[in-house]
């Protein structure tokens, strides 16, 4: 059975969205998840929406508990991710309020947990070298892209992400070096949450919505109040993807989840 979990925020935690919508406050064994789980269907199908930086963003990147958001969502049962993130536009030809179903990722953060094992008494004896040369499940993206396009969305059908520890924002010659490494759009939430989505065997796929330049155009800086503004469309038509997209997802055999099975070493 499909069973479909959503990492967002602005719009997309509305429980208006779900039929027989229902809150519920959850543990996992790495501590409580950002916000409580909204539980409900889309079109029949089973949705379970978490806020990654809690109701009412209050959670600082950083700060986030990824490892619990992620377990939560195993715990009930999701099988797939769709996960949603505002990012800054490294390319000309991405434009605010465009989607980028990104492909790659480039880690630059350095204060994160990335992983489930080694530590919390889960598997304390145990290592887990996941595989990450794909790290977005392409079953997902291939539904993303033509669906968009069905739908008339401006949408890129793969791009780079580079994720930074934040909570600033990058200076200019940051911005010039990560376009220097073809990274195409910038934000501070895709790591580790795609690597622990891998980890738990759970297929990922996330939407990027391009709400800025970030700072290398010239005279170009990053405006929060601009990015809110341009959120509030790319919100209202990633909720429009996910509501078309959830009913085509299949449950399949997928390399995503077949991966971890050969991926821990020592004490399982």
């Amino acid at each position: 059975m499909v069973k479909i979990g959503i990492i967002g925020g602005t719009g997309l935690e509305n429980p208006e969205i779900l039929t027989d919508a229902q809150e519920k406050e959850v543990e996992t064994e790495f501590g409580k998840p950002s916000s409580a789980l909204i539980c409900g269907k889309i079109n029949e199908v089973e949705v379970v929406i978490i806020s990654r930086h809690g109701k009412g963003h209050t959670i600082m990147p950083t700060k986030i508990n990824n490892r619990a958001n992620i377990w939560a969502l195993k715990q009930e049962g999701c099988t797939h991710i769709l996960a949603a993130t505002a990012c800054g536009s490294l390319r000309e030809e991405i434009k605010p309020g465009d989607l980028v179903f990104i492909d790659q990722f480039i880690d630059r953060t350095t204060k994160r947990h990335q992983s489930f094992y080694g530590d919390n008494n889960f598997k304390p004896n145990s290592v887990c070298h996941i595989p990450m040369s794909d790290p977005f499940c392409e079953k997902i993206r291939s539904v993303f892209s033509e669906t968009a396009q069905e739908l008339g969305l401006a949408f890129h059908k793969k791009g780079t992400m580079v994720t930074i520890e934040g909570p600033r924002f990058s200076t200019r010659a940051e911005s010039h070096m990560f376009r220097s490494w073809n990274a195409d759009v910038i934000n501070m939430s895709t790591v580790p949450e795609v690597i622990l989505a891998r980890e738990a065997g759970i297929c990922y796929a996330s939407v990027a919505m391009s709400t800025d330049y970030d700072c290398w155009k010239e005279d170009e800086v990053v405006d929060i109040g601009k990015v809110i503004e341009t959120m509030k469309g790319n919100a209202a038509n990633v909720t429009k993807l996910f509501l078309s997209v959830i009913p085509k997802i299949k449950d399949e055999p997928c390399s995503c989840r077949e991966m971890i099975k050969t991926a821990v070493m020592g004490e399982k």
